[in-house]
């Protein structure tokens, strides 16, 4: 069976103020011509197919036009909500959209209820396991603390008993949202850090032939048979390294896996150049980038007038402006960049240091672990019931 493997796709979501509603129907659109051209026999989307909780008209009228062309084709596709998505909107009219052969998977009490799917050496049971925030579902997995690798194991538990009840042969595929160990981040992800914890073992996943991951927004390759697609399109110049491709997955007869990547329409190539603003200017090498994206880090010791009218008149397509002046070791270190790359709680714990000049011990540091696991949880009830 040939799986086309996506996630991410973040419909209604812009990239610096630039829409890309353009560029994701055109993705929606490689998807059919993939479909067609590869002879597919499924398509799975691993989450985040809107960008909120509550998506922009535009989007939902994308993804309406996506899910008409998927059931076209006369191919199953199968998706799950993301952190990004509003389950229960998502999941609207699933009964009814299943029977045209989109079969959505949106409640995290159904992780154990497959879509079976034949070909020519029997079964594949498809697995759809919805992100799954800790706080809100750790009741329905009965786990004692609310974590990411207990509800996602717990689920893991449902998926394998269920297995374990059907034909010898019946080859698996688990479609899950979350971080999973080994996976490399970039700035465009929203931080679902639990307890102080975002990522769970890839071990999870054992007994299954194939998890297809959506979460983070570069392809990667944790083992053979767990695979991160990755976003189609980019969504933060952090990924401006990253080749944005699907997965194009062959279970044979055994449940052995081999996969390719198949490259995806980008609208623009993304740049990250550094230097003083003359220097930018002046430097025959970045010539490359003159039609790129460009996010620019000026490092002129004194931000010099119009940088970004300057910047334009080479690069028309700069997007972000970053100052880096350059200085001396011991010179004072802007606060932003104290900040970057830490997490909420550690944010916190370093704010009582300074205030009382000493850290938090255990349990304080428990403390101010479940009350932003708290906040966490109630933000994504308020966004859902708006």
């Amino acid at each position: 069976m040939r799986l086309l493997h996506t996630s991410d796709w973040h419909l209604g979501r812009a990239f610096h103020r630039v829409n890309m509603l353009d560029a994701q129907a055109e993705f929606i659109g490689h998807i059919v011509t993939t479909v067609r051209e590869h002879d597919v026999d499924a398509v799975v989307v691993s989450g985040d197919v809107y960008d909120r909780a509550v998506p922009p008209l535009a989007a939902v009228e994308l993804f309406d036009d996506a899910l008409h062309r998927l059931a076209d084709l006369g191919v199953p596709t199968v998706m799950i909500s993301g952190n990004h998505d509003s389950a229960r909107r998502l999941g609207v009219g699933a009964g009814l959209i299943d029977r045209a052969g989109i079969h959505l998977r949106t409640e995290p009490s159904a992780c154990g209820v497959p879509v079976v799917l034949s070909d020519a050496h029997g079964d594949v049971a498809f697995y759809g396991l919805p992100y799954l925030e800790p706080a809100l579902v750790k009741d329905e997995f009965a786990v004692e603390r609310a974590g990411h690798e207990a509800v996602l194991a717990a689920a893991m538990d449902r998926v394998r008993a269920d297995l374990a009840t059907r034909a010898r042969g019946t080859r698996s595929v688990v479609l899950a949202h979350a971080f999973v160990t080994g996976g490399e981040a970039s700035d465009s992800e929203r931080d679902i850090t639990v307890g102080g914890v975002a990522a769970v073992p890839a071990g999870v996943f054992e007994g299954v032939d194939y998890a297809a991951l959506g979460h983070l927004h570069g392809s990667q390759t944790i083992t053979e048979r767990v695979r991160y697609s990755g976003s189609p399109l980019p969504y933060s110049f952090s990924e401006s390294d990253h080749r944005k491709s699907m997965w194009l997955v062959d279970l044979d007869a055994e449940g052995a896996v081999t996969a390719e990547r198949v490259d995806c329409p980008v609208p623009r190539s993304l740049a990250r150049v550094r230097g003083t603003l003359e220097d930018l200017l002046a430097d025959p090498g970045l010539a490359r980038h003159e039609e790129a994206w460009v996010e620019a880090t000026l490092t002129d010791p004194v931000r010099p007038a119009d940088p970004m009218a300057r910047l334009t008149t080479r690069f028309p397509h700069t997007l972000s402006l970053v100052f880096d002046p350059e200085r001396a070791p011991d010179e004072a270190v802007s606060y932003a960049r104290r900040l970057a790359g830490r997490s909420d709680q550690q944010i916190a714990e370093d704010f009582v240091a300074h205030v009382r000049g000493a850290g938090p011990d255990v349990r304080e540091q428990v403390v101010l672990r479940d009350a932003f696991d708290t906040v966490r949880a109630d933000a994504t009830v308020r966004e859902v019931a708006r």
